[in-house]
């Protein structure tokens, strides 16, 4: 079984920054990419950014980009989620998940195999 483990969540006035880590850890699979969803409260878990794991290449929803940046730790088998700029509405619990399978919509829920348990983030307006 592998174990994802998200950390740095908490409150932040607009504007503000934070950065989620998601380390992973247990059995050794063949990591195609990693991403980041998040849910806010009365809404559907939705697709914030992924990074395929070998070659780096990112992706992010139209409402994160320019302020939200995905990337890799690959000798602490970590994935980041750099947060700027954050808007209210940006206020939800950030899943971090793995994928170990390649040549799919990485913007999918069904596309993972692996989740973490969450972390609160909380934008003040």
């Amino acid at each position: 079984q592998v174990q994802l483990v998200e950390t740095g969540g908490g409150l932040v006035q607009a504007g503000g920054s934070l950065r989620l880590s998601c380390a992973a850890s247990g059995r050794t699979f063949s990591r195609y990419a990693m991403g980041w969803f998040r849910q806010a409260p009365g809404k559907e878990r939705e697709f914030v950014a992924a990074i395929r794991w070998s070659v780096g290449v990112t992706d992010y929803t139209d409402s994160v980009k320019g302020r939200f940046t995905i990337s890799k730790d690959i000798a602490k088998n970590t994935v980041y989620l750099q947060m700027n700029s954050l808007k209210p509405e940006d206020t939800a619990i950030y899943y971090c998940a793995a994928s170990g399978r390649s040549s799919i919509d990485l913007r999918k829920l069904l596309a993972y195999d692996y989740w973490g348990q969450g972390t609160q983030v909380t934008v003040s307006s």
